[in-house]
């Protein structure tokens, strides 16, 4: 049989291979699964993958027009960011990177001191992002900084994406230096006060990734089977969270997964609360490397106080303990559903404190006020909720529900908001699908969503 088009999902442990039609019918087929070889050739989990996916739609053969791919193996993608003011040119290379799919590894602001060059060495990252200086303004700190980094020689990608004034010079630096092929240069990420202009470097980051990726440990041979492109997992999620924004508005991605809990959310801010809103990225990710329910399962436990999850459980400790000590991520209990719930709720709780904005008190002349500080997501009308526990556990949208009634501070949407699932778990293969099939995406997403 031949399919129209398969997408591999490679993560650090498991490889999935999703089958989709998109011709007039667009729809979603079926998935095969397999651990990541990514230790020593990527190629042989993908296959391995392809011919679970034969085996359960029942095929003889199987072959395919096109293959894209998403990744998460090989440590993903880790990025360090230098900029002039956190505030400024730092957060807004930071947002970029973030909604791109990578891993902020380390961030510094304003010129680089002896202590941040010894700490890009160490985290060994796969791209540096220089910013600094709305265009015409400052441009001394990002030039001098960009000299320091080229000066490490580390045989990979820099790229300048700070003050315009800058490019003619940086351009002469490298133009003999034993780095020139790693330089990239971009317009500036913020050209000026309070304006965000993440787009043109989110796709020269998705492009860098790519030529990165099939370099890394385990991929050298991933293009003998994938012929289209490929992406950072958590972009392709942040690609598909942009489709559900043309389709039904203002909208939050809530994905919990075994390392991290991922939130995206596109949305405008209410006309009441819009004038605080200068300098926040419509567009906005955010990673929570320290929640997950696997990976970082131990790290999430030991954060939640003991006599308050036995409350919650309604567990006695020689229960827990034995839970503890057998843990799976997959649940085939109801004790241990019960857990990987509670450990859920914890990550999204925690995951939502961290994205979402606050109304703050505050005392002035003229008596109390509420002022909005950080993202305001009150004009939601959709959440969507994708990654392994939130899709296969049993009243996961109680979560968010209750996160919105115990929360009136929080600048989340009303009570009513509609919560969907992720059903068939593509999410992340859509993004990556919808860069050359759209409206083939938007269908198939839909279909995933029940709408």
């Amino acid at each position: 049989m031949r399919i129209d088009v398969l997408v591999a999902e490679i993560g650090s442990t498991t490889t999935l291979v999703n089958a989709f039609t998109i011709n007039e019918t667009p729809e979603f087929l079926g998935r095969g699964v397999s651990n990541t070889t990514v230790d020593t050739d990527v190629l042989e989990g993908l296959n391995q993958a392809i011919d679970n996916l034969k085996s359960s739609l029942d095929l003889k053969t199987l072959t395919y027009k096109e293959m894209f791919a998403s990744s998460s193996a090989a440590g993903g993608l880790k990025i360090v960011v230098s900029g002039l003011v956190y505030e400024m040119t730092v957060k807004a290379a930071k947002e970029a990177a973030l909604n791109a799919g990578a891993n902020i590894h380390y961030v510094s602001a304003g010129y680089l001191e002896d202590d941040d060059i010894d700490e890009i060495k160490h985290v060994n990252p796969n791209i540096v992002l220089v910013s600094g200086g709305t265009d015409y303004g400052e441009k001394k700190v990002a030039y001098t900084n960009i000299e320091k980094i080229a000066a490490l020689e580390l045989n990979i990608p820099i790229i300048y994406c700070g003050n315009i004034e800058n490019h003619r010079r940086v351009k002469k630096l490298f133009e003999t230096h034993s780095q020139k092929s790693y330089l990239k240069i971009i317009e500036n990420v913020y050209p000026r006060v309070d304006f965000l202009n993440i787009l043109p470097l989110r796709k020269l980051i998705y492009q860098t990734f790519e030529e990165h990726i099939i370099h890394a440990k385990g991929m050298h041979k991933i293009r003998e089977k994938v012929n289209k492109s490929i992406m950072p997992t958590p972009g392709s999620v942040m690609e598909a969270t942009m489709l559900l924004h043309e389709m039904y508005g203002n909208v939050i991605t809530i994905d919990v997964g075994g390392a991290t809990t991922d939130i995206h959310s596109i949305a405008q801010p209410s006309d009441e609360y819009k004038k605080y809103s200068e300098g926040e990225a419509l567009e906005k990710r955010t990673v929570e490397g320290d929640l997950g329910v696997f990976v970082n399962f131990h790290n999430v436990l030991n954060s939640i106080d003991r006599t308050q999850l036995l409350k919650r459980l309604q567990f006695e400790e020689n229960v827990l303990k034995d839970l503890i000590d057998n843990y799976s991520y997959m649940p085939s209990h109801p004790n241990e559903e019960k857990l990987v719930y509670e450990l859920t709720r914890v990550c999204v709780n925690r995951a939502l404190d961290r994205h979402v904005g606050d109304l703050r008190k505050v005392y002035t002349s003229s008596g109390q006020k509420y002022i909005p500080e950080g993202k305001d997501l009150t004009q939601v009308k959709l959440i969507v909720l994708t990654g392994g526990p939130l899709i296969h556990l049993k009243n996961t949208k109680k979560i968010i529900s209750d996160y919105i009634k115990n929360n009136p501070n929080k600048l989340m949407p009303n009570i009513n908001v509609e919560i969907c699932k992720d059903y068939d778990y593509i999410m992340s293969s859509i993004g990556v699908l919808s860069l050359e099939h759209k409206n083939q995406a938007k269908t198939i997403l839909a279909q995933s969503l029940r709408k």
